[in-house]
This record gives structure tokens, C-alpha cells and sequence, in this order.
């Protein structure tokens, strides 16, 4: 009777327990999920990655790099520079409620200290955003040049704009592809 019962149970895994032939995996999802995740991990570090893994092509992403950084670090000095401002406008303030003052902002009076806080606390937001926008930027480039990784763009692919002469009296452009 056992054997009648474990015969029954295995029999569907018999039937669909079969091998199933192995299907290789679309290397381009690959190239983008990595670039993608070593882009988010280390600004650049994706695009290093689609210049390694470029098969066809220049391979010509490093020079992004230096740019990277350079927005990142243009967007963290803003926003470390207006911080320690609206700091320092708030300590001014808060000195003036209390009797003193110091001589940096003598010739401001309470409303523009006040307005001037308000304008570096305004600049220290737009700085966080553009951060944000830098860093969400690379993301996005990698991730979009990692498309491009298998991309035919060999020598045989041309396209060339030749001025030319139509009804041989008006001057005009020619466009030429060709693919050899």
C-alpha cells in the first residue's frame, strides 16, 4: 500500500520534473544591471566598466570621469560653503536678539540678516538638488551606455553629407548612408 501511495505522489514530479534545456542569459541585461550597480556604488565606476567591456567601437567613456567628479565636487562645495553661511547668518541673528552682534554684517540690519538666511538656506536646497542630480545623471549614463556595449559601430557603417545641386540650379545637402 505504501509503495502504491509513493507511487502516485512522485509520478507528476516524474512527468514535469524534466530537464529543460539551459537558456543562456541576454548578456546586454547583464552589462546594464552591473554598470548600473557599479555606477550607484562609485560614481564613474560604471562607465569604466562599458569601457572595459566595449567590444566594438572606441572605447572612450574614461574621460567621463574627471567630469563626474568635478559636478560632484562643484555641487559639494556649494552646498558645504551656503551651509556654513546660513549657519553663520543664524548665530548673527540669534547674537542680535540677545544685544550683540559682530562686525561681518554691521552694516545689515535684522530684515536683511533674515532675508540673507533665507537666500543661502534657498542656495543650500538647490545645492542638495544638484547633487542629487549629478549622481542620479552618471546612474542614468551608464546605465544607458551599457546598452550600447554590443552595438555594431565598426568602419563598415558610414554616413557622409555632401553639398550638392539639385535641378542643377539650387544648392543643397546630399545625405549618404551606406553599409558595406
Amino acid at each position: 500500500m505504501k509503495s502504491i501511495i509513493l507511487l502516485i505522489a512522485f509520478t507528476p514530479l516524474l512527468l514535469f520534473g524534466q530537464d529543460s534545456p539551459i537558456v543562456k542569459k541576454d548578456s546586454s541585461s547583464y552589462y546594464f544591471k552591473k554598470a548600473v550597480l557599479l555606477s550607484a556604488c562609485l560614481p564613474g565606476a560604471g562607465q569604466v566598466f562599458n569601457s572595459i567591456k566595449m567590444t566594438n567601437g572606441r572605447k572612450n567613456a574614461y574621460w567621463k570621469v574627471p567630469l563626474i567628479y568635478a559636478g560632484l565636487g562643484a555641487a559639494g562645495y556649494f552646498l558645504v560653503s551656503n551651509q556654513q553661511m546660513k549657519n553663520n547668518l543664524k548665530n548673527e541673528y540669534s547674537l542680535r536678539q540677545l544685544g550683540g552682534g559682530s562686525q561681518q554684517w554691521v552694516d545689515y540690519d535684522d530684515q536683511a540678516v533674515l532675508s540673507l538666511y533665507q537666500q543661502y538656506l534657498d542656495l543650500r536646497d538647490l545645492s542638495i538638488l544638484a547633487l542629487g542630480a549629478v549622481y542620479l545623471l552618471q546612474i542614468i549614463d551608464a546605465g544607458v551606455e551599457a546598452h550600447f556595449i554590443k552595438f555594431d559601430v565598426s568602419d563598415q557603417l558610414s554616413l557622409s553629407i555632401d553639398p550638392s545641386l539639385m535641378n542643377l540650379n539650387s544648392p543643397g545637402f546630399r545625405l549618404k548612408m551606406s553599409f558595406r
